[in-house]
């Protein structure tokens, strides 16, 4: 079973200060250990790199950006990565319907997550975001104990 991984998701696990590190932590061992296949998407890994380096940047730890960078280097290498963003021209009045039918609560990013997910019969998205709770053909693990009960 393959699960998507947001961006609220990624950033936790890149910045060991965020919020939700302890949380991203334990969410994506425990989706390992069940042994579901963990989806990266481009435009999740693009949005999470730049919201984790942009809060470095504001909070005057600029000096931690190149360790951040390598940690996303290890945690997600390039070749793991499912490019989705040349799909955008194809995709992009759908993700704009999404956009609308969730009365502006998807942005563009999670509505295009969506639909990628859509299109690759992925049923499962890890994040905190609870936007993606109105996807109908997604199920969203937002803790550990979310894994269990979906992956029966």
């Amino acid at each position: 079973m393959e699960i998507a991984i947001d961006t609220s998701i990624l950033v936790g696990r890149l910045n060991h200060n965020d919020l939700w590190h302890t949380q991203a932590i334990a969410i994506q061992n425990t989706l390992v250990r069940q042994g579901l296949r963990l989806t990266y998407f481009d435009c999740a890994v693009t949005e999470a790199v730049s919201a984790a380096t942009r809060r470095l940047f504001e909070k005057g730890r600029i000096t931690k950006v190149n360790e951040l960078l390598q940690r996303l280097n290890y945690l997600i290498p390039r070749e793991e990565i499912t490019w989705i963003l040349p799909d955008v021209p194809r995709l992009y009045q759908d993700a704009l319907s999404l956009m609308q039918t969730s009365k502006g609560e998807l942005n563009f990013n999670d509505a295009l997550i969506a639909l990628a997910c859509r299109e690759r019969g992925i049923t499962l998205i890890a994040s905190f975001d609870p936007d993606f709770d109105h996807v109908p053909w997604l199920k969203r693990v937002a803790q550990p104990t979310d894994v269990e009960i979906v992956h029966k």
